[in-house]
C-alpha cells in the first residue's frame, strides 16, 4: 500500500518562493547573479558560456546540486533561440559530466520545472537543475525536522564543480 506522508510546511515555502525580490530590483534572480560584480565563487557561477550559465544552487537538495540557465530570462523552453537550446542542452551535458568526475555518484538526477504550477519557484526564468544521487541517499529530515543534512559547505561543493567542469 501506497503511503503518504504530508509536509505542509512546503506549500508555504514553495508559495513564497521569490517573494522576498523586491521589485525596485532589475531583473531576474539569475540575471543579478549573472550581472553580479563579485567573483563566482562568491555567486557561485560555476561557468559562463555565451547564452547560458552554470551555478550552484544556493538552497540545495544535496551537496552537488547545481542548476544550468539561460543568461535571457525566459518561461518556456518554446522561447528560448536555437542558440540557447544548444548551449543549454550541452552545458546540461557537461554539468552532468562535471557532477560524476567531482561526486562519483551512482546516479544523477536532471530536472526542469516549467510553470509556477509545476513547482518553479522562479517561474519567469527557467533552469535545468542537476544533482548527483547514491541508493539510500533520502532521509526523513526535510520533512519530520524541516532541514536538510549537506555533508558539505556550498564552498567546497563550488571548488569541486569547478575543477571538475575546468577538467572537462
Amino acid at each position: 500500500m501506497l503511503e503518504r506522508l504530508w509536509a505542509p510546511w512546503r506549500s508555504r515555502y514553495v508559495a513564497g518562493l521569490g517573494a522576498a525580490d523586491s521589485e525596485s530590483e532589475e531583473g531576474t534572480l539569475f540575471e543579478r547573479i549573472l550581472a553580479a560584480s563579485e567573483p563566482d565563487e562568491e555567486t557561485g557561477i560555476l561557468w559562463r558560456g555565451n547564452t547560458c550559465f552554470a551555478v550552484l544552487n544556493a538552497h540545495p537538495y544535496g551537496s552537488g546540486h547545481l542548476m544550468v540557465v539561460p543568461n535571457r530570462a525566459v518561461a518556456d523552453l518554446a522561447d528560448l533561440t536555437d542558440a540557447e537550446s544548444e548551449e543549454l542542452w550541452s552545458a546540461v551535458r557537461a554539468a552532468v559530466a562535471a557532477i560524476r568526475r567531482a561526486y562519483n555518484p551512482e546516479g544523477v538526477n536532471v530536472g526542469i520545472n516549467l510553470g509556477a504550477a509545476a513547482g518553479a519557484g522562479l517561474p519567469d526564468h527557467l533552469h535545468v537543475h542537476c544533482m548527483p544521487r547514491w541508493q539510500g541517499d533520502t532521509n526523513f529530515m526535510t520533512t519530520v525536522a524541516e532541514a536538510r543534512v549537506l555533508p558539505e559547505p556550498l564552498s567546497e561543493s563550488w571548488s569541486k564543480l569547478r575543477n571538475a567542469w575546468e577538467a572537462g
